[in-house]
């Protein structure tokens, strides 16, 4: 497929869930892959929209890329339905690592650092990828699905049970086993890889679309 002038939505980096008006709850994401998949998604001519999370990145160098900035989980949220009910995007790569846990009420204001312990009730988040399809029925849709360790067989089979449910077109699976990058791609009836770095990576995925 052409990537001229097609539409594409990227999301990328961590989301905060908040606990109190200043502590929040992460992850370690650093939001790497969204900026090298919008940059290789540019460079062969897609309109590129770009959700980063609260990261630091060099946004100066992505030129002719529509960069628009969140922090909270529910901010993302928010934006993600908008951009999807408005923009009528030909493709949508999820990548950003959205909170799986959330505070069902945040506290008011700033806890005491004095309390001897803190007990936290956290609820699971809605998945934003399930909603993307019900949202913009025909864009195509990447997911991502990382496990800190994990076999081939075993990323395989989340990536096509991802693809059955019909949440995704295209999967990326990918962990970091014995402390090494690694992922693979399924799309289009294809599994690709192993892949050995991030940039290998954004340049397979996007060749593939």
């Amino acid at each position: 497929m052409s990537l001229k002038n097609k539409k594409v939505l990227v999301t990328a980096g961590p989301t905060w869930a908040p606990i109190d008006r200043v502590r929040v709850i992460s992850n370690t994401a650093t939001g790497e892959t969204g900026l090298m998949l919008a940059r290789e998604l540019n460079a062969r001519g897609a309109r590129v929209t770009l959700l980063m999370g609260p990261v630091a990145g060099p946004f100066a160098q992505l030129k002719n890329v529509r960069v628009i900035k969140f922090r909270f989980y529910q901010e993302l949220k928010k934006e993600l339905f908008s951009q999807l009910q408005s923009g009528n995007y030909d493709i949508a790569i999820h990548s950003a690592a959205v909170s799986d846990y959330i505070l069902r009420k945040p506290f008011t204001g700033k806890l005491s650092s004095a309390k001897k312990s803190l007990h936290l009730r956290l609820v699971p988040a809605e998945k934003l990828i399930s909603s993307i399809k019900k949202i913009s029925k025909n864009t195509f849709v990447v997911g991502f699905k990382f496990e800190p360790s994990a076999s081939e067989a075993r990323l395989f089979r989340e990536a096509s049970m991802m693809i059955r449910e019909r949440t995704c077109d295209a999967v990326v699976a990918n962990t970091l086993s014995a402390g090494k990058y690694r992922a693979y791609i399924a799309a289009r009836g294809e599994w690709l890889g192993p892949l050995y770095s991030k940039k290998t990576l954004a340049f397979t995925l996007v060749k593939s679309l």
